[in-house]
């Protein structure tokens, strides 16, 4: 796994983080969870499948305490290459080798961005919350950014396009193998529904939410769907269908929960 992502780290900024697409499906993650980063209490945060380091690097000119970590080599090194300050650390980190035990510290807020727990299998999944209910101080959160099975602009654009194979891909019942900008990654979708029933004996849910309802998919950034006034238009459009309800149609939701 960490190969595809390297492969694909070289281009991944031009073609994703500063994408207008990119942008503007990052700009609604971080207005929802504003509440959580934006508050006077310094937080220790652990950003996982954290990428070229965009996010993390955000969290710590808030002034809070990042530790992030990828899976990817390359990945690791180009964020490392770039300005950031001294309170945040990046880390080559496989996610399914994380334990209890792995980090020597706990942390107030987990957050994962764009699509990064969907590597991991349901079962794979089960275990990731079983351990990081135990990295969370009292009151921690995690704040998960997750593809959904039913994204309305993808059944839209492959059924226009004719390819009805692809049109059904994120309903399928396990992985199957996405381009994702230029590595081929296996891929499972979820639900807000399945993460919730994943997580209920150990968290609260605060918030779902649709990211990239009226936004599409970041592999329509060359149509004229990402130019502006259209893509103007969409944001706007998205400002306004924001409620729970849709997030299982959206390109990603995002979920928030807090320890029990």
């Amino acid at each position: 796994m960490s190969g595809d992502f390297d492969k694909a780290a070289k281009q991944y900024d031009q073609i994703f983080t500063f994408s207008n697409i990119g942008k503007a499906q990052r700009y609604f993650v971080f207005k929802y969870i504003n509440s959580i980063i934006s508050v006077n209490k310094k937080l220790s945060i652990l950003e996982l499948n954290c990428g070229t380091g965009h996010d993390a690097i955000q969290f710590a000119h808030l002034n809070h305490t990042v530790l992030a970590t990828d899976i990817s080599e390359r990945m690791i090194e180009i964020a490392k290459k770039k300005t950031y300050p001294h309170h945040l650390e990046f880390k080559v980190q496989d996610i399914n080798t994380i334990t209890t035990q792995t980090f020597n510290r706990k942390f107030d807020l987990i957050f994962s961005n764009f699509g990064g727990l969907n590597c991991l299998s349901k079962k794979q999944l089960e275990i990731f919350f079983n351990n990081a209910i135990h990295l969370l101080n009292p009151k921690g959160k995690l704040v998960l950014v997750v593809m959904s099975k039913q994204c309305l602009w993808e059944r839209l654009y492959f059924c226009l396009k004719g390819d009805f194979k692809n049109a059904e891909r994120r309903q399928a019942k396990g992985s199957v193998l996405v381009d994702v900008h230029g590595s081929i990654v296996q891929t499972w979708y979820y639900n807000p529904k399945t993460i919730l029933t994943l997580t209920e004996s150990l968290y609260k849910p605060i918030q779902i939410k649709p990211i990239g309802i009226t936004i599409p998919p970041s592999y329509l950034e060359t149509s004229f769907l990402a130019k502006r006034p259209t893509i103007n238009f969409l944001i706007g459009l998205e400002r306004i269908i924001n409620g729970s309800f849709w997030a299982k149609y959206a390109d990603h939701f995002l979920i928030e929960l807090a320890k029990k």
